[in-house]
C-alpha cells in the first residue's frame, strides 16, 4: 500500500514523453475540470438565471475584458513564443534557459499591470463601449465586476508562465489540475459569498480561484528549478525572440476576442439573459475542442518545437499527421452527438426546472448550429500549434484578421437583418471556424506537403465523416423511440437514462464501422484504452516512450 501511494504521488510529477499518452492525461484532468465548471455553472444559472438574469449577463460581458487581455499577453506570450524557445534553449544551456524565463515573466508581468492599470481606472467607459444596450445600473455593476476581476488575471499571469515551465519539461497532470482549483474557487464564491454580496460573490471566487490555479503549480515548477529572479534584460538570448514572435501571437488572439465583443455587443441589445444562453450552449459547444483539441494540440506543441528545430521534416509531418487524425476521430462523433442530443443535454446539464422551456429550445437551437463547426474548431488548435512550432505566427494572424471581420458582418446580419437572436450569432461563429479552420489546413499542408500528402491527409478525414454522418442517424433513431414509447423524459432519471443508451448505442455504431472500414486511429484509441486499463502499469515507475504518436494497430 505504500508504494502504492508512493508511485500514485510521483504520478503528480511524471514526465509524458509521448503525445497521446500526454494528451490522455490532460484529457482526463480536464474532464474533471470541465465536470467541475459545468457544476459552476449550473450553480450561475440556478442563482441568478430567474429574476436576476441581467445581472448574470452582466457578469459574462465583464468577464470578456481581462480574459482578453490575459490571452493577449499571457497565452500569446507562451504558445507561440515562450514555450517554442524556452524548451530549445532547456536542452542547450539550461542556466540561460531559467534566466530567460525570469526575464521574459517579469517583462509580460509589467506590461500586464500597466495595462491592467488603465481598464481600472476607464472600466465605465469601456463598459458603455462594450455593452451599449445594458442599462446605467447594469454598466455600473460591469465595471465594478471588470475591476474585481482584474485582480484574477494578475495571478493568472504568472500562473500561466508556470504551465510554460512544466509543460515545456513534458509534464502536464499538475498543469491540467490547476483549472479545477480555479472552479472549486469560483464554486465557493458562488455558495459562500452571493448570499451577501450576489452576483458580486462569483467574481470574488475567481480571484480565490485564481490563487489557487497558481498554488498548485508551485511547487512542481519550483522542483524543476524555477526561481523568481529580478531580472529586465530585453538582450537575454531568447528574450529577444519571444518578444519578437509575441506580438503576432498576440495580435491573432486579440483579432479571435473579436467574436466575443461582437457577441456581447450584439447580445446586450436583445432581451435580458440572451448572453447568457449564447454562453451556455457556448459551454456545452467546447467539449471537443477542450477535451481532444486542445488537449492534444498542448501535448504535441513541445515535440514539434523540438523536431522543428532538428530540422526533421518527415517526422515533423508524420507527427502532425498522427495528432491532427486522432483528433478528428475523437471530435466528430461528439460534435454529431451534440447536435442530435442538444436538448436533453441542455436539460440534464442546468436543469429542466431552472431554464423554461421556450429558453431550453433556443438554447439547444444554438448548440445545434454551433455543434456543426465543432470538430473544426478543435483541430483548428492543433493546426495552429503547428504553424507556431515552424516559428510562424503571421500566417495565423492574417487569417483570424479575415476570419474576425467575416463573423463580424455575418453576426450582424443574422441578428440585426435576418432577426435571429443569439442563433444569427451563432450561425457566423460556424460559418467563421469552418472557412477559419480549411484555409490555415490548407496553408499549412503546402508548408510540410510531401508526394502522398494530401491523400494522406484526405481519404482518412472522408472515412471519419461517412461514419459520423451514419452514427447521426443511428443516434436519431433510437433517441425518437425511446423518446416516444419508453421514457417519460420529463423527469430527470429517465432523462439521462434515454441520454446514456442513445449515446452508447451512437458511440457503439461509429466504432463499428471504423472498424469495418479500417479507420487506422481506431487502432490508437483501442491501444491507449487497454494501457488505462492497465492501472498497476500506471502507478509504477514510468518507462521511456516513443516520442511522436505509436504507428496504430491494424489487427
Amino acid at each position: 500500500m505504500r508504494d502504492i501511494f508512493k508511485n500514485g504521488t510521483s504520478l503528480l510529477f511524471r514526465k509524458q514523453t509521448g503525445i497521446l499518452s500526454a494528451a490522455f492525461v490532460i484529457m482526463a484532468t480536464y474532464s474533471l475540470s470541465y465536470i467541475v465548471g459545468l457544476f459552476k455553472s449550473r450553480l450561475l444559472i440556478s442563482h441568478f438565471f430567474g429574476t436576476a438574469a441581467a445581472q448574470l449577463d452582466v457578469y459574462y460581458a465583464a468577464l470578456v475584458i481581462p480574459d482578453t487581455i490575459f490571452q493577449l499577453l499571457v497565452i500569446g506570450s507562451l504558445s507561440a513564443a515562450f514555450i517554442p524557445a524556452f524548451t530549445r534553449y532547456l536542452k542547450e544551456n539550461e542556466p540561460t534557459a531559467w534566466k530567460m524565463a525570469a526575464a521574459t515573466m517579469n517583462l509580460v508581468l509589467v506590461v500586464f499591470m500597466v495595462i491592467c492599470s488603465v481598464v481600472f481606472l476607464l472600466a465605465t467607459p469601456l463598459a458603455r463601449l462594450i455593452a451599449p444596450g445594458f442599462s446605467p445600473v447594469q454598466i455600473v455593476m460591469m465595471s465594478n465586476l471588470l475591476r474585481i476581476m482584474l485582480g484574477a488575471q494578475l495571478f493568472f499571469s504568472v500562473s500561466g508562465f508556470l504551465t510554460g515551465v512544466i509543460q515545456s519539461h513534458q509534464r502536464f497532470l499538475i498543469p491540467a489540475m490547476a483549472p479545477v482549483a480555479y472552479n472549486l474557487g469560483i464554486i465557493g464564491g458562488i455558495l459562500f459569498l452571493s448570499p451577501m454580496w450576489g452576483i458580486y460573490g462569483p467574481a470574488a471566487g475567481m480571484v480565490i480561484g485564481a490563487i489557487l490555479h497558481m498554488a498548485v503549480q508551485l511547487p512542481l515548477a519550483y522542483k524543476l528549478g524555477f526561481r523568481f529572479m529580478p531580472i529586465f534584460n530585453l538582450k537575454l538570448p531568447g528574450v529577444k525572440e519571444v518578444a519578437k514572435l509575441m506580438p503576432p501571437r498576440a495580435l491573432a488572439l486579440g483579432i479571435d476576442q473579436i467574436e466575443q465583443f461582437v457577441a456581447v455587443t450584439l447580445a446586450s441589445m436583445l432581451s435580458a439573459g440572451s448572453l447568457s444562453l449564447l454562453n451556455v450552449a457556448r459551454l456545452v459547444y467546447t467539449i471537443p475542442t477542450l477535451l481532444f483539441g486542445s488537449t492534444i494540440g498542448q501535448a504535441a506543441l513541445p515535440t514539434l518545437s523540438q523536431l522543428s528545430a532538428q530540422k526533421n521534416p518527415e517526422l515533423f509531418r508524420q507527427t502532425l499527421s498522427n495528432a491532427f487524425h486522432q483528433v478528428a476521430f475523437l471530435a466528430m462523433p461528439v460534435s454529431v452527438l451534440l447536435i442530435v442530443l442538444r436538448i436533453p443535454i441542455i436539460r440534464i446539464v442546468f436543469g429542466a426546472s431552472t431554464f423554461p422551456w421556450p429558453a431550453t429550445l433556443l438554447a439547444g437551437k444554438t448548440l445545434g448550429v454551433l455543434a456543426i463547426s465543432a470538430s473544426f474548431y478543435a483541430t483548428m488548435q492543433l493546426i495552429i500549434r503547428g504553424f507556431y512550432a515552424l516559428h510562424d505566427t503571421k500566417t495565423p494572424l492574417f487569417v483570424g484578421l479575415a476570419a474576425a471581420i467575416f463573423d463580424a458582418v455575418l453576426s450582424v446580419i443574422g441578428v440585426w437583418v435576418l432577426n435571429l437572436g443569439i442563433v444569427g450569432i451563432a450561425l457566423a461563429l460556424t460559418a467563421t471556424a469552418i472557412l477559419e479552420t480549411s484555409v490555415l489546413s490548407v496553408l499549412l499542408y503546402k508548408r510540410i506537403s510531401s508526394t502522398g500528402y494530401f491523400g494522406e491527409i484526405v481519404i482518412p478525414l472522408v472515412k471519419m465523416v461517412s461514419i459520423s454522418l451514419v452514427t447521426g442517424f443511428g443516434l436519431w433513431l433510437p433517441m425518437r423511440l425511446l423518446d416516444q414509447f419508453i421514457f417519460d423524459t420529463t423527469r430527470t432519471l429517465p432523462l439521462i437514462a434515454l441520454t446514456l443508451i442513445t449515446s452508447i448505442f451512437g458511440m457503439t455504431v461509429y466504432m463499428g464501422l471504423s472498424y469495418l472500414f479500417k479507420v487506422e486511429q481506431l487502432g490508437a484509441f483501442i491501444n491507449l484504452i487497454k494501457r488505462v486499463r492497465q492501472w498497476r502499469q500506471i502507478i509504477s515507475p514510468p518507462t521511456t516512450e516513443p516520442l511522436i504518436i505509436p504507428a496504430p494497430d491494424q489487427n
